[in-house]
């Protein structure tokens, strides 16, 4: 799996070529990374983009937990149109983060040159087609919500519960591409605090709006948090919570920027369309936009394959064709697209650390290439894979301990407790080989390896991944676990992939 709410941040611009520096000393000369220890070097890079991921996945946490804590008679539906609406945001993020990386780049190069007018246009640009692409990839979802749920194999109740996420979230199109390109902006001037904090208002507005108007009671333990609120919106509530904190975000990033940072402001003027630097802002993120949809895509085809078990267990049990306990049949039918996401929710904040060890990986690997240590840079990818896999894996013993626990948080349902401490259990056991991949994956991108990264990462998506889902949950019935068992299994095949590529040392001869 891959986490539904992550934002690629690729080190480097690799589409357009430039010479190697004619003298080349082995050292980083300019920027933060100057002068700095590898150690501290990754700290200064990881840490913030590790916080402002951490934010940005507790949205969708909390969006979780209020669903798991409506009432009883709804928490399945709701988990489960919950779960699959919420693939729509990883789609989004996808969108919107291909006009970042293009505004990121170019901007980061206008700062390494002295450039201030190059990177305002830049910035002007991009938050102006973050606007215009949110326009479209709202129509589109709102046209496409039917489609999505009938994909997921969801019941009534849960179809309607789907459509209310999906056609609110459309709504929050606009400014979510905010949002998402202004922070990406931001960290290509070399301000990651900012975006940050704009994330941790996101985040307290999001919980506060969405249980006022959820009217979701919060139980932990033996005590419950009963919500004094008489809204009671259940879904609907949870999702415009989510869409009144996105507009709050977007109002704070286009504040932040049309004051200006440090030698970055947005200018009205430069926001009408000027196509030389639109085309450019648009062209660089051409690559990771169709790797992110390739693997976008794979996922809601793993949807459509729980769809079918579920379908088709359901069918049965109506039937009176099997023997199962009631147990037995929930485990297999409805309510197992809410099971797979909140499996997903919890793995995607066990890739956080390897994320954020990746993108410096990609960043100290490419600007030692740039001072023509090829030596260093290998040195610091195997540093912060070493890294990765020690985190990752750390949290992956904590998945096979706790997994029970961890579910308990979103949801206290039989079926749920039943099957997701399962999928956890195979999740933290393949963590260090998704540790290896992801790690190595930024650093080829940092390095401008993409189209490789590209190769890699479709052949092992739709060669292995799918094949392996397919034939071990639904033709050999093994259920959700087996589908988990061929995606997780398939990480550590990735993973070698990625690890041959490395070895072979191609990226380090590739000129961008």
């Amino acid at each position: 799996m891959e986490d539904p709410h992550r934002e690629d941040i690729p080190a480097s611009d690799p589409t357009e070529l430039i010479e190697a520096p004619a003298t080349a000393s082995g050292e980083i000369k300019s920027g933060r990374l100057a002068g700095k220890s590898l150690g501290a070097a990754i700290a200064i890079v990881a840490f913030p983009v590790l916080l402002q991921q951490v934010m940005a996945a507790f949205v969708g946490l909390v969006d979780k937990i209020l669903a798991g804590h409506l009432p009883k008679d709804i928490v399945i539906a709701a988990l489960d149109g919950v779960g699959v609406g919420s693939y729509v945001g990883w789609l989004i993020g996808i969108a919107m983060s291909g006009l970042g990386i293009g505004g990121q780049a170019i901007i980061a190069r206008s700062m390494g040159a002295g450039d201030v007018g190059l990177g305002e246009r830049a910035l002007g640009q991009a938050l102006s087609l973050s606007v215009a692409w949110g326009v479209l990839c709202g129509v589109v979802m709102w046209v496409c919500s039917d489609y999505l749920a009938s994909i997921g194999g969801l019941g009534e109740q849960a179809t309607v519960f789907c459509n209310q996420y999906v056609k609110t979230f459309a709504v929050s199109m606009p400014f979510f591409g905010v949002i998402i390109v202004g922070a990406m902006c931001m960290q290509g001037a070399g301000d990651t605090l900012k975006p940050f904090l704009i994330s941790v208002v996101i985040n307290i507005v999001n919980v506060f709006a969405s249980w006022m108007l959820s009217g979701a009671d919060i139980q932990f333990g033996d005590q419950v948090l009963a919500n004094p609120f008489s809204f009671d919106l259940e879904v609907l509530g949870i999702v415009l919570g989510s869409l009144i904190s996105i507009c709050v975000g977007a109002f704070l990033t286009l504040f932040i920027l049309f004051k200006g940072i440090r030698d970055l402001r947005l200018q009205p003027k430069l926001m009408t369309l000027h196509p030389s630097i639109a085309w450019r802002v648009v062209r660089i993120g051409i690559p990771n936009f169709f790797e992110g949809l390739a693997m976008w895509i794979a996922n809601i085809i793993v949807l459509g394959f729980i769809g079918s078990i579920a379908g088709k267990e359901i069918r049965t049990a109506m039937m009176g064709e099997t023997g199962q306990d009631s147990t037995g049949l929930m485990m297999s039918g409805e309510g197992l697209q809410g099971a797979h996401i909140i499996a997903v929710q919890w793995e995607a904040f066990s890739f956080l650390p390897g994320f954020a060890i990746g993108i410096a990986a990609g960043a100290l690997a490419g600007q030692y290439l740039g001072a023509g240590n090829i030596a260093m840079a290998r040195r610091a990818v195997w540093f912060c894979v070493c890294i990765g896999v020690v985190l990752m894996g750390l949290i992956g013993v904590v998945f096979m301990i706790w997994g029970e626990e961890l579910t308990r948080i979103i949801s206290t349902q039989e079926l749920h407790l039943a099957v997701v401490p399962k999928l956890l259990l195979i999740c933290g056991a393949t963590q260090v080989f998704f540790a290896v991949s992801m790690v190595i994956r930024q650093a080829l991108r940092g390095t401008g390896d993409t189209v490789w990264v590209f190769i890699i990462t479709v052949v092992s998506s739709y060669g292995i991944r799918l094949p392996a889902a397919w034939l071990l949950g639904v033709y050999f019935e093994w259920g959700l676990p087996g589908i988990w068992l061929g995606l997780c299994g398939e990480l550590g095949i990735r993973a070698i992939m990625f690890l041959a590529r490395f070895v072979n040392g191609g990226w380090a001869k590739r000129e961008i």
